[in-house]
């Protein structure tokens, strides 16, 4: 299995983060070489299964981005194929305008420069938690990898546990472990894949927000496999939509989700309340309201999508009339089911929890127009929410 790879060389660290949540009496991250990462026409095949299908990417140095999508789609194959793991089918890959591997060379794993962060951590139970930290640092004397190691321990908040072994360290205390390997040998590309999945919701959120202080401190070039697209978004500079083996689309978190290529997209991005309707006079007629269609011919067939978030209850009269069907308290929003008139199926609108309406009340029901999205129904039918 491979670790934390060849360590670049260091320059001073810069002045820490400002504290925050969960990152109190931290240390500071050493500073990485940042390295551009590229994907060139890259394919994977194993047999007659093609997993990743002409994928051309671009990572700036220094920049995070993050690989979305579900699983199977690629995403962790992309990953093993810059680390050094596996080896393209075709295209190439290269580091810094430097080919790493394709048609014509292909460098060893511990040459690139990369990082490698596990889903599962991957620790040494028989070493001690510096020793785990300090296992990749085989350049250097051992007293220089131990203090290296050290001032990693320190910047995750764990160098009290220096001398322990992993086993008495909560999940939460082995991920900062395993980050603290990831970024001792100051790797100009970092890559981790699904590195929060196994942690809770709330201990999930405060590690990724330290990690993110980290990686800019650190300045390294750095991709995230995730499935959670909530994540992507909070994370990523530019996030990386992928299915079946293919980008889907790819831009920052705000252009993905106010302009979603397709309805795979949306879905992704969104939860969509989806009506079936048909363009006339450049619009589309709802029950819910008719909204504008530029760009599709009239008669053209169509799914409008309307997120939970801009449905709107009103008085009765004031837009479609709805009942409320059932209703979810979810914390600071409630979650409605309504059904309204004109539609084969009920529909949910997302409200402020004090606005929840009682169950059976008669209401009127509209959508803000910034909230709809209009996709061709065929490219719909053929796109399976993620």
């Amino acid at each position: 299995m491979l670790e934390f790879l060849k360590a670049r060389p260091s320059v001073p660290a810069p002045t820490a983060a400002k504290p925050g949540r969960d990152r109190v009496a931290h240390g500071r991250a050493a500073v990485a070489f940042a390295a551009r990462l590229g994907f060139e026409n890259v394919s994977r095949r194993y047999g007659n299964t093609l997993a990743l299908d002409n994928v051309s990417l671009d990572v700036p140095s220094g920049k995070v981005l993050c690989l979305l999508g579900p699983s199977g789609c690629g995403k962790t194959t992309l990953l093993r194929i810059a680390a050094g793991v596996e080896r393209p089918s075709s295209g190439r890959v290269v580091i810094d305008d430097a080919e790493v591997a394709g048609p014509n060379r292909f460098v060893a794993p511990e040459k690139r420069g990369v990082g490698l962060m596990f889903q599962d951590f991957a620790l040494f139970p028989h070493l001690t938690i510096l020793d785990n930290v300090a296992f990749g640092l085989r350049s250097m004397t051992k007293a220089e990898a131990k203090a290296e190691a050290m001032t990693a321990l320190e910047r995750v908040g764990l160098g009290r546990y220096a001398g322990e072994y992993p086993h008495i360290l909560s999940g939460g205390e082995q991920q900062r472990v395993a980050l603290a390997r990831a970024i001792a040998p100051r790797p100009g590309v970092l890559l981790m894949d699904e590195p929060f999945s196994g942690l809770d919701t709330r201990l999930r959120e405060a590690m990724r927000e330290d990690t993110l202080a980290i990686l800019h401190e650190t300045r390294a070039t750095c991709i995230v496999v995730t499935h959670d697209a909530e994540e992507a978004m909070r994370m990523g500079d530019q996030v990386v939509l992928m299915r079946k083996g293919r980008v889907v689309q790819t831009g920052t978190a705000p252009q993905l989700y106010r302009d979603p290529k397709n309805i795979f997209a949306a879905r992704t991005f969104s939860d969509l309340n989806e009506m079936k309707a048909r363009v006339e006079g450049a619009a589309a007629a709802t029950p819910l309201g008719t909204f504008p269609a530029q760009g599709l011919a009239d008669g053209t067939d169509v799914i409008v999508c309307a997120r939970q978030g801009g449905v709107c209850l009103n008085t009765p009269g004031k837009g479609a009339l709805g009942r409320v069907l059932d209703t979810r308290f979810l914390g600071d929003v409630g979650l409605v089911e309504l059904a309204v008139q004109g539609l084969d199926t009920p529909i949910l609108a997302r409200v402020r929890e004090s606005d929840v309406p009682a169950q059976g009340t008669e209401v009127g029901v509209s959508v803000d127009a910034g909230a709809v999205l209009i996709f061709e129904a065929e490219n719909g039918a053929s796109e399976p929410s993620p």
